[in-house]
């Protein structure tokens, strides 16, 4: 027989991840560890915590893409090295960006020539795009002023409650005063009227929203246009408009071609739009248009050769992957507009399939208008023993995302549910999510009411006041026994 001898102290005697000392111990967490692990060892921590994650694709939250055909998955892989910034060292790369930079211009309706090149950049999404087109009016605007001999030293932009929080950062971030439009109770987007109305000569721009993220309205840039068209005309300005079309985008051209809310619109100088939303691309790509390129100023664009060639650049950062940009050239031409177009008629579809499931409960307000982002916002009919934010945390035990918040100025007393539809979400998974909320309403009504938050209050400072009064009877009682032992003590004597 022959027998075989192990080498003791051998690191390579067992190769089990999970019997492995790197695993089985603990590493520091917020702190470099002093010696290397095994690759399997660090991919397995990681991963194992990343299983704590939520499901992106019932992450229904979120208006970013989360699922790509495996081809463009390769295309990703095969990039994923490259610098976009490199565009000497990677010019079809560049050259791939120039293209859907046009696409895109010719999408929103540019006005260009038949050999003409549109003015746009990619950016790594629709908050770098804003701060951009933002720039570029604050500018324009202060060209203007100094031409003019006035002071340009305050600013202005107007937009409605329901931005992005972008442009809270752009207005902090470059000096900028924001003067919001407020909401009301069923109008919760920008009233071009009185945005109109606090236009004055100190106002770079008003934004427009192409799908607002509260309810995926979109506001009417055509009346906001022929307000603010008025308005110059009587006033001698020309104040300008930016549409953030960051969800909308890519949805108007395809389920609603006739809406006019782009560059046919005379004072719409630049638009904004997020790739990694509708325009289908994973998290990472946005894209800003200008109508001309007098509405960008020159001075504004940076030069740089020390990459090989001459290379102009207008971005708020330098490096940054190649993959996003392939990937949206990947998905203009392999879509097409018939694919878009396909892709956006069953997202509304499935919306519209989630929204009369929901309308046949018999318990909630639909929020959110047929005409839009396909999305279904909701809120609860009678929320006076249960609120929106319950029924949110309850259904992530079913594995579902769904955000609860409160509207904006003026609106801000009411509450809504939102489920964002895109293309991976398909009418089974909508039918399933409306079992799993009625799952969820049931289960709260079994359940004692909730204290209204009103109440809170009130309920602290009973409680307290009770607590204060049995101290009070404590020390009474102590008192009344001494006092009755220094009597016991005064009649022995």
């Amino acid at each position: 027989m022959v027998l075989s001898h192990g080498v003791g102290g051998s690191d390579e005697s067992v190769h089990s991840t999970f019997a492995s000392r790197y695993v089985r111990t603990s590493l520091p967490r917020f702190r470099m560890p002093e010696q290397s692990i095994p690759k399997e060892a660090a991919y397995q921590i990681i991963n194992d915590e990343l299983m704590l994650d939520g499901n992106p694709r019932l992450n229904l939250a979120s208006f970013v893409t989360t699922w790509m055909e495996p081809e463009c998955d390769k295309l990703i892989q095969a990039s994923v090295n490259k610098n976009y910034v490199d565009m000497d060292e990677y010019p079809v790369t560049t050259e791939l960006q120039n293209r859907c930079v046009n696409m895109i211009a010719h999408l929103f309706n540019a006005p260009l020539g038949e050999s003409e090149t549109a003015v746009g950049v990619g950016t790594v999404g629709s908050s770098e795009a804003i701060m951009l087109a933002g720039l570029a009016f604050k500018r324009r605007w202060q060209n203007k002023m100094k031409a003019a001999g006035k002071p340009c030293d305050k600013p202005n932009i107007v937009t409605g409650a329901n931005v992005q929080v972008c442009w809270e950062k752009f207005a902090r971030y470059f000096e900028v005063e924001l003067k919001e439009v407020k909401l009301r109770d069923g109008y919760y987007v920008m009233d071009p009227q009185k945005a109109v109305d606090l236009v004055d000569e100190n106002t770079i721009c008003v934004a427009g929203i192409l799908g607002s993220t509260l309810n995926g309205e979109f506001e009417d840039v055509k009346l906001l246009n022929d307000l603010l068209t008025k308005k110059n005309e009587e006033t001698g300005w020309d104040t300008p408009i930016h549409v953030d079309a960051a969800s909308g985008g890519f949805i108007a051209p395809f389920l609603y071609p006739e809406l006019e809310w782009d560059f046919r619109l005379p004072l719409v100088k630049s638009i904004n739009v997020s790739g990694h939303k509708y325009g289908l691309v994973y998290a990472g790509i946005g894209w800003c248009i200008w109508r001309s390129k007098e509405d960008l100023p020159e001075e504004l664009i940076f030069h740089i050769n020390y990459l090989g060639a001459d290379q102009p650049t207008f971005t708020l950062n330098f490096s940054k992957g190649s993959s996003q940009v392939i990937a949206q050239y990947y998905q203009l031409i392999r879509l097409g507009f018939e694919g878009y177009r396909n892709i956006m008629e069953n997202c509304q579809e499935n919306a519209m399939v989630l929204k009369e499931g929901l309308e046949k409960t018999g318990k909630f307000n639909i929020v959110s208008k047929d005409n839009g982002v396909p999305l279904v916002a909701f809120s609860l009919k009678d929320s006076s023993r249960h609120n929106e934010f319950e029924i949110s945390d309850f259904l992530r035990r079913f594995g579902w995302i769904v955000p609860a918040y409160t509207m904006p100025p003026d609106a801000q007393h009411v509450t809504v549910l939102r489920v964002v539809i895109r293309e991976d979400f398909s009418r089974t998974l909508a039918e399933r999510l409306v079992i799993d909320i009625e799952k969820v309403l049931h289960e709260l009504d079994t359940l004692p009411a909730r204290v209204p938050s009103g109440d809170l209050a009130a309920l602290a400072a009973a409680e307290a006041s009770e607590r204060q009064m049995e101290r009070q009877r404590e020390v009474i009682s102590l008192w009344k026994r001494a006092v009755l032992a220094k009597k016991k003590t005064n009649g022995v004597c």
